[in-house]
């Protein structure tokens, strides 16, 4: 399916915008290019959904999906994004009654709807992001094999902020003219962008094999290839950073941090080390401890979410000088001055 300017969206985010799991709806109201009509969360209903989430769109929140309804949507985009990624049951009426109405439905959950709602409508469609595509292989590190510099985005926790910085990143470039490329691989990134590889529904196996097969068949004709970063090599239950570098192949990595995070959340007994050690273990794990040549993290990507200007700014000096390289807010500021410390004008092939 994919998502046009001409779509109507409502987002089923109940319990998202004030929670901690509306990820794919708040980064869908943030860089979706679709007219989102309504924003479903009954803890918010009739509240600014400015006010609450700082996106500068001007979007009603609604109770239920019955009220939605009066927006005249054509899709419902599942936004919530719980722990463990299952639909939850209480959920389940609501989609039956968009389904009912008419309704296609983006589903970035594990749970599968389109065996539970079989009887559509023409034209009516549901997509589950998090399928496993076919035609799989085991990765080979062909993606070495691109003139397209390969940029990748890695983080000391989950959900800090690296799809966000891989947007901002893409629209720096495409900003300057430069011929690039986003490539999404969790399912808000996919909804955003309309294409690219649900790493969490791929059997471990053949995850690296994926993303080298989305790498080499999106970036061939790209400068700039831009690697959505999933999970965190210092996260116990992160699967997916490994085989994002090993498939993607990465000629340069941005690391995403949490300003003032001391340790993994939820897990106050997992602690984040300093960054320049977080540094050194991406580098010495990207470049495979140098057989695959020099890979560097080129800039931080510091989420300075709740904080004001002034502590922002100042968060963000302290950490170029702890690590001595550029560092921005790329949600505040933009990703310009990153952008110019990873993609460099020039950059020969990468195979040899």
């Amino acid at each position: 399916m994919q998502l046009t300017a001409s779509s109507r969206v409502a987002i089923l985010l109940q319990g998202g915008i004030k929670g901690n799991h509306g990820k794919t709806g708040l980064a869908f109201l943030r860089y979706g290019q679709t007219k989102i009509v309504a924003v479903i969360d009954a803890e918010a209903e009739g509240e600014s959904l400015v006010g609450l989430t700082k996106i500068e769109r001007n979007v009603p929140i609604v109770k239920n999906v019955q009220a939605a309804l009066s927006k005249q949507p054509d899709i419902l985009l599942i936004g919530i994004a719980p722990s463990g990624g299952q639909l939850p049951p209480d959920l389940l009426t609501e989609i039956a009654i968009a389904v009912k109405a008419g309704l296609s439905i983006v589903n970035g959950l594990h749970t599968p709807l389109n065996q539970q709602f079989s009887n559509l409508q023409p034209g009516q469609e549901i997509w589950d992001i998090r399928q496993e595509p076919t035609g799989l292989t085991i990765a080979t590190g062909k993606a070495r094999s691109l003139n397209a510099q390969r940029v990748l985005t890695v983080g000391t926790d989950m959900a800090i902020g690296k799809m966000s910085t891989s947007l901002e990143l893409h629209r720096a470039a495409i900003n300057q003219g430069i011929k690039a490329q986003f490539i999404a691989t969790g399912q808000a990134g996919i909804a955003i962008a309309g294409q690219g590889i649900a790493l969490d529904a791929v059997r471990v196996d053949f995850a690296a094999g994926a993303v080298e097969k989305t790498v080499l068949e999106q970036g061939k004709e790209q400068d700039l290839v831009i690697i959505e970063g999933q999970g965190s090599l210092l996260h116990p239950g992160s699967t997916a950073t490994l085989p994002l570098i090993r498939g993607s192949q990465p000629t340069a990595l941005v690391l995403v941090h949490r300003a003032g995070a001391k340790h993994i959340r939820d897990l106050p007994d997992v602690l984040i080390p300093p960054l320049p050690e977080v540094i050194q273990l991406y580098e010495t794990v990207a470049s495979v401890g140098g057989t695959l040549g020099t890979v560097e993290v080129k800039a931080i990507a510091l989420n300075t979410l709740g904080m004001d200007n002034t502590k922002a700014e100042a968060v963000i000096k302290s950490t170029r000088e702890l690590t001595g390289l550029p560092c921005s807010d790329v949600v505040r500021y933009g990703a310009a001055s990153l952008l110019s410390a990873v993609y460099t004008q020039f950059m020969p092939n990468q195979a040899k």
